[in-house]
This record gives structure tokens, sequence and C-alpha cells, in this order.
């Protein structure tokens, strides 16, 4: 019953949360021309691209437009650090909770850089939509979304303690959520004026078979089985619960973010060209031309092994296993070990990169093929954080409840 009031109590603080968070997109900074700056938006690729993250933020412009982008921002690039500079890593492998309080703290800085710069850059970037545009508008915006993308930290911090968990993936479910109405209203209008019911048939299997497969991505795993010192004479009889599991796509949608994000930028840059040369070469890599595609393919892959490194380092995996008087059956503890994690990490991770890359490329090929124009806004970008998060969430909850019920039994 306890675990029950306690879950009940932990889902209310994330829901009023993530109310208040939504909230706050719709507050927005005075002194903007909001009107005139919504309508030229329209066709900015890079700009939508960035409201998916926003919950639509940047059309608003509001105190909290910036989001949890510069929080996310802030842990990658922690991530990275971390696998360069050795001081970090060994704060964060050696110190225990006190290391991992640092770690936390020293992101929260970078977070508040992070989003001091994009704050500027925002404020010079709407002057021609302000009505009075001066050193002290520039302060105020400034200050005004620093301190809300300083706000939705604390926000996300608050999910992860006291709530359900996951509270910068949530903050960001709900962004991606709060645009599916106004999408598929849309979609289903223009379905209605121009498509049969088929067509429209045909899509939704389209849809749940997309659905499916990304459903099979998330969770796709290879088991690696282990064996302890005690079973190294019995390998006949070695449990199949004891395994190293390695992710299909180890780097989550991640890749997928990031190649989509530069794949935006040149359009945005093609606009702002007026060098005749540099704009063809730009305009090689805008959608419908012959380098899009290929480009596209590149950069989901090499995203993948760059993320897939910095999630799981194989030299670490054996010389855990090596302190726990572990080993993988038919290979050598040590340099062995690390050769062939590696070599099951790269061929996981290239097929993980193929299937984003295929998934990314089912709505334009079905938009193409049924000429239906409203099915690129489903976003598979948007699907897969969808879907990962839900599962994730689930877990969490599932953890919960199993570790409140074994807490109760011992009691």
């Amino acid at each position: 019953m306890k675990s029950k009031v306690k879950l009940r109590q932990k889902i209310a603080i994330t829901i009023i949360v993530l109310i208040a968070a939504r909230l706050g997109i719709f507050i927005p900074i005075p002194g903007i021309d909001h009107n005139s700056f919504y309508n030229s938006l329209g066709q900015n690729g890079l700009v939508n691209f960035l409201n998916i993250f926003s919950g639509g933020g940047f059309y608003t412009i509001g105190i909290f437009a910036l989001g949890i982008v510069p929080y996310i921002n802030s842990s990658i690039i922690m991530q990275m650090l971390t696998k360069i500079i050795p001081e970090l890593e060994s704060i964060q492998k050696e110190e225990g909770e006190a290391g991992r309080q640092k770690t936390i703290q020293i992101t929260r800085y970078l977070t508040f850089g992070w989003a001091l710069l994009q704050s500027l850059a925002i404020s010079l970037w709407i002057k021609p939509y302000v009505f009075n545009w001066d050193k002290f508008f520039i302060l105020d915006c400034v200050l005004t979304l620093t301190t809300g993308s300083i706000i939705i930290m604390w926000f996300s911090e608050i999910i992860t303690e006291y709530g359900i968990g996951n509270g910068a993936s949530l903050l960001i479910f709900q962004n991606i959520v709060s645009g599916v109405p106004k999408n598929l209203s849309k979609y289903t209008n223009n379905i209605y004026q121009k498509e049969s019911i088929i067509q429209f048939s045909l899509l939704a299997i389209f849809f749940a078979s997309m659905l499916i497969v990304t459903i099979l991505i998330q969770e796709g795993k290879r088991k690696v089985i282990i064996i302890s010192a005690k079973q190294l004479g019995k390998i006949q009889e070695l449990n199949p619960r004891s395994y190293i599991p390695l992710k299909l796509n180890q780097g989550g949608v991640m890749p997928l973010v990031f190649a989509s994000a530069a794949m935006a930028l040149p359009p945005y840059l093609s606009q702002a060209i007026e060098h005749k040369n540099i704009l063809n070469i730009f305009n090689a890599f805008l959608p419908n031309h012959f380098l899009y595609i290929p480009l596209y393919c590149v950069l989901i892959t090499v995203f993948s092994y760059f993320y897939s490194s910095l999630v799981l380092n194989p030299e670490d995996i054996a010389k855990n296993l090596k302190k726990m008087g572990a080993s993988i059956p038919n290979i050598r503890p040590g340099e062995n070990t690390i050769i062939y994690l590696k070599s099951i990490l790269n061929k996981l991770t290239f097929l993980g990169a193929i299937f984003l890359f295929i998934i990314a490329l089912v709505p334009s090929v079905i938009s193409y093929s049924t000429r239906i124009d409203s099915f690129k806004g489903l976003g598979v970008t948007s699907l897969l954080i969808l879907v990962s998060v839900a599962i994730d969430t689930a877990k969490q909850i599932q953890t919960y409840i199993i570790s409140q019920q074994y807490d109760n039994m011992m009691e």
C-alpha cells in the first residue's frame, strides 16, 4: 500500500512540474513583434528542427524558449570531456557519489555558459522583429532566457530525484507530444481533401510497421555470455542469465538527432550565402539533390560510432570482468576480451546505423510514392525519441514497484 502511495506522489510531482514547464513556453518576452516573427519562420528548417525539442518555444520566444537543450548539450560535452580529460574520468569512476555530484555540478556550470551563448545569439537573431532593440533589450533577453533555461534544468532534476525519473527525457517527450495534435489535424484535413480512405489505411499500416521496427531496434541486443571462475570446468552448464547485453542501437536516438541537425544547416546557410560557387556546393546537399542521401547516411554512421564510444568502453568492461573473476567462454581475459568486444560493438553499431538510416528515409519514400507531403511531418526523430523515452519510463516505474515490493517483504 505504501509503495502505491509513494508511486502516486512521484507521478503527481512529475505531472505538476511538466505542466509548469509547459506553461512557461507561452509567457512571451516583451518588446517583440511576435506576429511578423512567427510568419517569417515557416520555411526555416533549422528552427523547425529546434522547435521539436523546445515544444514551440522558438516560435513564441517565451521565457522557456531554450528548454532543456542547453542541459542536453552540456551533458554530451561533459561525456566527451570525461573521455578526453583523465582527471574528470578518475573523479567519475573513483570518488563514488562525491564524484558524481562534482560531475553534475560541472554540467550545471556548462549549462549556464551554454544558455548564455544561445540567449545572446537569439537576442541578435531577432533584432529585425524587436520594436526597440538596444543594449537594455539584449541584457533583458539574455537574462530572461538564461534564467528560464536554468529553471528547466532544475525541473528536470526534480523529476529525476523526486518524480518517476528521466527528467530531461520526459521534458523532451512532452515538447514533442505537444506538437502532435497540430500535425495530425493538418494531416487529417489533407487526407479528407485530397486522398482516399485506402491510401490513408496504407499509411496507417506503414506507420504501425515503422513503430514496431523502431521498438525492435531500441530493444534489440546481443547477449555476450560470461562465465565465472567457479564454472570454468563446466562450460557445458553455462547460465544463460549471466551475460553482457550489448544493444543494437547503442547510441539511442542521439546519432539521428545530430545528423538531422547537421542536415538542417545547408538549407539555412544557403539562404545567407550569395557567392555562386559556394552556393552551388550547399545546394548539392539540399533535400531532393544527389548528395543529400549519401551525406545523411555517412553522418548517421559517424555519429553512431562516436556516441557508441562515449556510452560503452570495451576496456572498462574487460577490467570489470577481470575484477569479478569472470570471462567470456573461449576468450582470454585482458587484451583478447577487449578485441572481441570491440569487434562485436563495431558490427552492432554499423547495423544499428543502417537501420536508423532506413527508418529515417521511410517517411520521404512514402511521401514521394503516395504524394502526401504531410507524412514527412510525422518525424522519425520524434518517433524514436517518443518510443525510447516511453520504454525507459515504463522500465523505471516497473523497477521502482519491484524494489518497493522487495522492501515490504524484507520488513
